[in-house]
């Protein structure tokens, strides 16, 4: 039976505590734990020293509440695919594959993901020349043959100043029979840029990895550092943090459904929303002085506080806003137009959803009570003060209706700790990094659970940072809800996903 190795959230382990199981346990493990409804959080490999052969971990949740087991292997050659067992790790094998050139034997559809410009391996596992990589774009793509079968081709470079991405669907008509999406045009390979860190430059590439995500993934980084260290933030400061991570919430729930709104072209909301974030994000501006929160947290705490007179002014600013924020998400969801153009459209059955591993709030929408913040619990936060936010559509309505529920609940929220801040310091220092050390950071971001794993070397030091955004298990969901639908819907349900490209492409 395979051991169970447990890990809390912002908790560690010594890599010695982890045993090295030969791969058809390690597989088999895995495999009986997704079967027991386990989450897949991380799966990735990791080369301890240059001439060591690689190392494969898998992080899934455990059957203690609040817990997580830690899996452990040797990755050779040809080793066996886990895919077609569990879909939800189809794209880690992928990834595994071009970070170190050795492919999972029976992977039904393996392709770049990233167009790494190195290969760590010693053999291509397409079959190339290891010292070339693949362009970005030039790969197979899945092709549907039969009469009036056409294929329509979207981007990587798109109208507007949005990320690249390409899209190719393949169409009968006007139905989507199947989209494929590649990403990976803006790799900056940062996971690579952070190994022997923690250095000065790191806390900059970590806000940086998705921008619209800068505390989130900001918070995971200071849990990881946080557990390596043994290190507790003071209760001010988590307080503080969590304002920010709902403000965050905030600002892109908002501005979401205002791009919806302008997407079925009802402009009252439309605007009203585009306002209504500008505003979410000045409050953040107020605390910090960036709108997205950059410079603010930090590993031990955060680097600005409030005194009196500037927590009584955003509580002022928050209640004006509030009345304007549920005014025009009423107009949206009172509008029998909306609705029509909502309602069914872009659907994603529970089933796929699971089998997919989505999270945040495309899980949510499909009736999954996945909300990090519940289910692994950070203070402030709690399973009583974050409650179960869920829809059954798994639609484009769906999706836009979380959102609102948890602009609701995040408005309460920020009053609440606002009204409560604990008094004390808004930080502790940290101690060195322990060797030979795993540490996990979970945070419930507004797209949905972020994941940073730190493993360090006989130096405390990265030998290997894992970061696991929402949208590299989402970007599989956006493809599932447009089969059989209208290729017009594909901005709608573009959107009502709204995931990210540098988050995907680190």
């Amino acid at each position: 039976m395979t051991p169970e190795i447990a890990l809390t959230n912002g908790g560690r382990l010594p890599l010695a505590a982890i045993p090295v199981l030969p791969f058809p346990e390690f597989a088999s493990g895995v495999i009986d734990l997704i079967r027991h409804s386990a989450t897949p959080i991380a799966y990735f490999a990791d080369q301890p020293a240059p001439e060591a052969p690689p190392e494969l971990f898998a992080v899934l949740t455990a059957a203690t509440p609040g817990t997580f087991t830690v899996l452990r292997s040797r990755l050779a050659p040809g080793f066996t695919s886990l895919t077609t067992r569990a879909p939800q790790l189809h794209l880690f094998e992928r990834e595994i594959a071009e970070q170190y050139g050795i492919a999972a034997s029976d992977h039904p559809w393996l392709k770049p993901v990233r167009f790494h410009s190195v290969w760590h391996g010693t053999t291509d596992a397409w079959g190339r020349d290891p010292g070339r990589h693949p362009q970005p774009g030039v790969m197979d793509f899945f092709r549907v043959e039969g009469a009036e079968i056409h294929e329509v081709g979207v981007g990587p470079v798109h109208a507007g100043i949005i990320e690249p991405g390409h899209f190719r669907f393949q169409c009968f008509g006007e139905k989507v029979l199947h989209l494929e999406i590649s990403l990976g045009y803006q790799h900056r390979g940062i996971e690579r840029l952070l190994l022997g860190g923690p250095w000065p430059q790191t806390p900059s590439q970590i806000e940086t990895m998705a921008g619209d995500t800068t505390v989130g993934h900001m918070t995971a980084y200071s849990l990881v550092l946080e557990g390596l260290t043994g290190t507790v933030a003071p209760p001010r400061a988590q307080a503080l943090r969590a304002v920010a991570l709902e403000l965050e919430r905030l600002a892109n729930h908002v501005g979401d459904i205002g791009a919806l709104a302008g997407d079925v072209g009802f402009l009252p909301t439309a605007s009203y929303c585009g306002r209504l974030r500008g505003d979410y994000l000045n409050m953040t501006a107020a605390i910090c002085g960036s709108r997205f929160g950059r410079g603010l947290v930090r590993p031990g705490g955060v680097l600005f506080d409030l005194e009196p007179a500037r927590q009584a002014r955003l509580l002022q600013t928050l209640a004006d806003i509030v009345p304007n924020t549920r005014g025009a998400l009423s107009l949206f969801f009172e509008a029998p137009s909306v609705l029509g153009r909502l309602e069914g459209v872009g659907k994603v059955l529970t089933d796929d959803a699971l089998g997919l591993g989505l999270v945040g709030v495309a899980a949510r929408a499909c009736g999954l009570d996945c909300d990090t913040r519940r289910a692994f619990p950070v203070a402030p936060y709690t399973t009583e003060n974050v409650p179960a936010i869920t829809e059954a559509s798994g639609d484009v309505f769906a999706r836009a209706r979380v959102r609102q529920r948890e602009i609701e609940h995040a408005l309460a929220f920020v009053r609440q700790a606002l009204e409560n801040l604990p008094a004390g310091p808004i930080a502790t220092p940290l101690t060195a990094l322990p060797a030979d050390t795993l540490a996990l950071g979970l945070v419930e971001g507004w797209r949905g659970r972020l994941a940073h794993i730190a493993l360090t070397d006989a130096q405390g030091r990265f030998r290997r940072y894992k970061v696991i955004d929402p949208s590299f298990f989402n970007w599989s969901g956006l493809a599932m809800a447009l089969r059989d639908e209208q290729i017009s819907d594909f901005p709608l349900c573009n959107k009502s996903f709204n995931l990210s490209y540098c988050g995907f492409d680190l």
